[in-house]
C-alpha cells in the first residue's frame, strides 16, 4: 500500500521537500498543507508593468559551498538557467561594500592595499586584526556569542562596526545573543579543528557530497557573489509548483491546521479548520512555534524546546524613483522590531513608510518622493539561533529518535535561516526519510 507523506508548510523548504519526494523512484502520495493564501513563503516578489521588480523577502542568493552548489543543481534541473542573474565578482555591487557608521557611509576595504592601511571606520589597519587572530589561543567554551568570539580573535572594534552590521544584515539580529557555534558553524569548526580561524578557512574542512552542474561551473569561473532570477525570486517556488503538479502532488493553500494527533493505527491525524487528512509521516516546514501550539499534550518535551526558538520580524520597505537606476529597499527592526516601532500586528504603515524615507535621504542623500512604495511587514521570519541553539536542536532530535515518531522538522527555525540552507534542509531530511523506507 502507497504510503502518504504530509507536508505541511508551503514555503521554499516545503516545497523543496515535496520535490524530492516526487522525484523519487518509489514515490509516496504526498500533500502539501500552507495556511496561507499562496506557496513561496517569504520568497514573494511584485513583477510591475514597466518591469521593475520589488523583493518582499531575499534578493539573492549566494552560490558558493555544499548549499550553493545543491540550490543551482535544483535551479537548473527545474529548466531556470537561463533565468538566472548573476552578480560576477568584478560587478561594483561585489566589489562595493559600505557600513553607516557615525553618520556617514563608509566603503569597507577590499584588496590587500585596504587591508594593509587604515581605512575608516576603523582605526588601524585589519592587517593587526589578522595578525591578532592567527596567534589568539583556541576557545573552550562549547558555545560562545558572535560578539564574544570575533572579539576574542579579531579584536572589539571588528566586532563593534562590521560583524554587528553583519548579523544586522543576515540575521536582523544581535551579534551579542546569536549563537557563533549555530549561526556560523564554518568558523566555530575552523577554530576547534585548525586553532585559528583564518588557517581554518584557508586549508578547508574537506570535500563535501558532488552536487556539480553547468550553472555552479559557471558560477565559479565567473566568481559570482550572488545571484537572483530575472523576474524576481519567486520564480523559483513558481517552476517548483508546476513541477509538483505534473507530478499529481496534491497541493492545498488556506488550509488552517488546528491538530497533531497520532493515531491507534500509529498515522497522524491533522486536523484542518475544515476537516481532516491522515499520514504515515510528517515533514513540517513551518516554524518551530509554530509547530508547539499543534503538538498534543503528550508531546509537551519536544513543544517546550520548539517554543524556546524565537523569531523576530521584519519591516520591508520597497522605493522607486524617478530617475533611479534601481529600485531601492528598506528593512527595519528585526531584534529591535518592538522596541522602534511597536507591536508588528499593529504597527501603522506609514510609520514605517516615513523611516525608510528618512533613511534613504540621510544615507544617499535622495530628498525626492519615491513614484511607487510597496510596505510589508514579515512578521516572525527570521529565527534567532540565540545562545545555546545547537543544544535545543540536538535536544529536539534525540527525542524524535527516542520516541520514533515518524515526523521530520526542517526549514528555517534549525540548521540555517538562508534560502540555501532551507533548500539543502529539506533534500536531506527526504534523502534520510526514503532511506529509512527501503
Amino acid at each position: 500500500m502507497q504510503r502518504t507523506v504530509a507536508v505541511v508548510g508551503g514555503g521554499i523548504s516545503g516545497l523543496t521537500a515535496c520535490y524530492h519526494l516526487a522525484r523519487s523512484p518509489n514515490a509516496p502520495k504526498i500533500i502539501l498543507l500552507e495556511g496561507s493564501g499562496r506557496l513561496g513563503g517569504w520568497l514573494h516578489s511584485t513583477r510591475t508593468e514597466d518591469g521593475a521588480v520589488f523583493e518582499h523577502g531575499p534578493r539573492g542568493i549566494r552560490p558558493a559551498g555544499t548549499v550553493g552548489k545543491n540550490t543551482l543543481l535544483m535551479v537548473s534541473e527545474l529548466g531556470l538557467d537561463a533565468d538566472v542573474l548573476p552578480v560576477p565578482g568584478d560587478h561594483p555591487a561585489s566589489k562595493n561594500r559600505y557600513l553607516y557608521v557615525s553618520g556617514a557611509l563608509h566603503r569597507l576595504p577590499s584588496g590587500i592595499g585596504g587591508v594593509l592601511r587604515t581605512v575608516p571606520p576603523f582605526t588601524r589597519p585589519l592587517l593587526w586584526s589578522g595578525l591578532r587572530e592567527l596567534v589568539a589561543p583556541r576557545g573552550t567554551q562549547p558555545d560562545e556569542t558572535i560578539h564574544s568570539f570575533v572579539s576574542r580573535r579579531f579584536g572589539k572594534e571588528l566586532a563593534d562596526v562590521a560583524i554587528d552590521s553583519l548579523c544586522r544584515g543576515v540575521f536582523a539580529g544581535d551579534c551579542r545573543a546569536l549563537s557563533v557555534r549555530s549561526c556560523f558553524p564554518a568558523l566555530f569548526e575552523a577554530e576547534r579543528r585548525r586553532r585559528s580561524v583564518i588557517l581554518g578557512m584557508a586549508l578547508g574542512g574537506g570535500k563535501g557530497p558532488a552536487l556539480d552542474s553547468a550553472l555552479s561551473r559557471r558560477a565559479r569561473d565567473e566568481r559570482w557573489s550572488q545571484w537572483s532570477l530575472r523576474a524576481g525570486m519567486e520564480t523559483l517556488p513558481e517552476a517548483l509548483q508546476d513541477f509538483l503538479r505534473q507530478r499529481g502532488v496534491e497541493m492545498h493553500c488556506h488550509a488552517q491546521l488546528r491538530r497533531l494527533e497520532r493515531t491507534a493505527a500509529e498515522c497522524w491525524q491533522i486536523t484542518l479548520e475544515d476537516g481532516s487528512v491522515r499520514a504515515d509521516h510528517v515533514i513540517s516546514a513551518i516554524p518551530a512555534r509554530a509547530l508547539a501550539v499543534l503538538l498534543p499534550g503528550w508531546a509537551e518535551p519536544l513543544a517546550q524546546e520548539l517554543r524556546s526558538i524565537e523569531a523576530v520580524s521584519v519591516g520591508v520597505v520597497n522605493l522607486q524613483y524617478n530617475g533611479a537606476t534601481l529600485p531601492i529597499t528598506v528593512m527595519l527592526g528585526g531584534a529591535w522590531f518592538e522596541q522602534g516601532f511597536g507591536d508588528p500586528d499593529t504597527v501603522p504603515l506609514a510609520v514605517l513608510l516615513s523611516r525608510a524615507k528618512e533613511a534613504v535621504r540621510a544615507h544617499l542623500g535622495i530628498v525626492a518622493e519615491p513614484s511607487r512604495t510597496i510596505v510589508k511587514v514579515l512578521k516572525a521570519c527570521i529565527p534567532q539561533y540565540t545562545l545555546g541553539h545547537w543544544q535545543r536542536t540536538e535536544t529536539i532530535s534525540r527525542y524524535l529518535e527516542q520516541e520514533g515518531l515518524p515526523l521530520s522538522l526542517i526549514g528555517a527555525s534549525y540548521q540555517g535561516v538562508s534560502v540555501n540552507d532551507c533548500i539543502y534542509s529539506a533534500k536531506t531530511a527526504v534523502t534520510q526519510l526514503l532511506d529509512q523506507a527501503c
